[in-house]
């Protein structure tokens, strides 16, 4: 392939969440491809793969102005391009600079989410006759239909692609060994309910194990909510508790998983039909998954029954479910394990890489 596919994620900065896993798994899909990779001028990390270039170049205060300019400038190449993280905002943008029409296989969009409205889909439904060459991904058909509905003709459902296991990687059985809650602490994932129940277990005398990962986002900050969670929790005296403040390499952050059951108590309305990576790789690496219904979470539980759906966020519910997994620990463990076989072909980064070759 000679032509270049450039990715851009303003926001990448380091290993934290899962911008750095989702990209490097495309660019080392296929080495016969060619990635430039536009990232946070002060990114600290780097790709395995040899054909991937980097590119610091967003400051993040600067970043929408620097969007106009990139993008103005790579559509006047042969290259093809792929927002990695894309919003309504970067829709805007290519609609503003675009002075003809776009050709087809030129720009590709990766919506993770996206809420519905009225007022959007009208500005959608203008841009796919403006815009129709513009290809739109997406790892869930909600996603998709609303660009469908627009009238897109190019919307895709594309697995969002997870890093590949080694052989060296490959999980196998364990016992349990503590109640995990992994990646970025926010409120939509339920960071006050994990709180919540460790300040329970404090008050009822128990000897549960936690690990809570208690990360910033990619800024290096926390919403107002999450920091007084945090205080809070570092009121509480509970002996079986250990946190991890700090972004952690891919190779410790996947052993977090073995001998886990890992707590994600996400909001309901949020993660109804958004996928979690924390998800994939608890299943991935064989970790039993307690979390609570309605959500995409909920559903891969129930499809593998790889944990159990507790009935509410509250800690007794939460409790009673981490109480039935650590039971039956062996089963769970091994129907994670099962999960994870599949997934990681369902979600094989190829899945991504061949949507480029058009």
């Amino acid at each position: 392939m000679s032509q270049t596919i450039n990715i851009i994620e303003p926001t990448l900065t380091t290993e934290t969440g899962h911008c750095f896993s989702f990209i490097e798994s495309l660019c080392s899909a296929n080495p016969a491809m060619r990635f430039s990779v536009w990232m946070n001028y002060a990114a600290s990390l780097d790709f395995s793969s040899k054909n991937t270039v980097i590119n610091k170049y967003f400051f993040r205060k600067m970043r929408k102005l620097q969007c106009v300019f990139l993008y103005r400038k790579l559509l006047n190449t042969s290259d093809k391009i792929l927002i990695a993280t894309a919003g309504r905002f970067d829709l805007v943008i290519f609609d503003w600079i675009s002075r003809k029409t776009i050709p087809p296989n030129k720009v590709y969009f990766y919506f993770h989410w996206m809420n519905e409205s009225h007022k959007k889909l009208a500005y959608l439904k203008k841009l796919a006759i403006k815009q129709p060459n513009l290809v739109m991904l997406g790892p869930t058909p909600s996603i998709i239909k609303i660009f469908e509905t627009a009238g897109f003709k190019q919307a895709h459902v594309v697995p969002y692609p997870i890093a590949k296991i080694t052989s060296e990687e490959q999980p196998v059985p364990q016992t349990f060994k503590n109640i995990l809650f992994a990646g970025v602490a926010r409120q939509d994932k339920g960071f006050g309910h994990v709180v919540d129940l460790i300040q329970q277990a404090s008050q009822q005398n128990l000897t549960l194990p936690f690990t809570l990962q208690v990360s910033p986002d990619h800024h290096g900050q926390y919403d107002v909510k999450t920091k007084a969670d945090i205080v809070r929790l570092s009121t509480i005296q509970y002996d079986y508790l250990e946190r991890l403040n700090d972004t952690l390499s891919k190779e410790w952050y996947a052993k977090i998983f073995l001998g886990a059951i890992c707590l994600q108590p996400y909001n309901e309305v949020d993660f109804s039909d958004r996928i979690s990576g924390v998800t994939l790789d608890a299943l991935s690496f064989g970790s039993p998954i307690v979390t609570t219904g309605g959500t995409w979470i909920a559903r891969q539980v129930e499809r593998f029954d790889a944990g159990i759906v507790a009935k509410s966020t509250a800690p007794t519910d939460l409790l009673l479910a981490i109480e039935k997994v650590i039971a039956e620990y062996s089963y769970y463990n091994h129907n994670a394990l099962q999960a994870s076989q599949i997934l990681q072909d369902e979600h094989n980064a190829n899945h991504l890489a061949c949507v480029f070759e058009g």
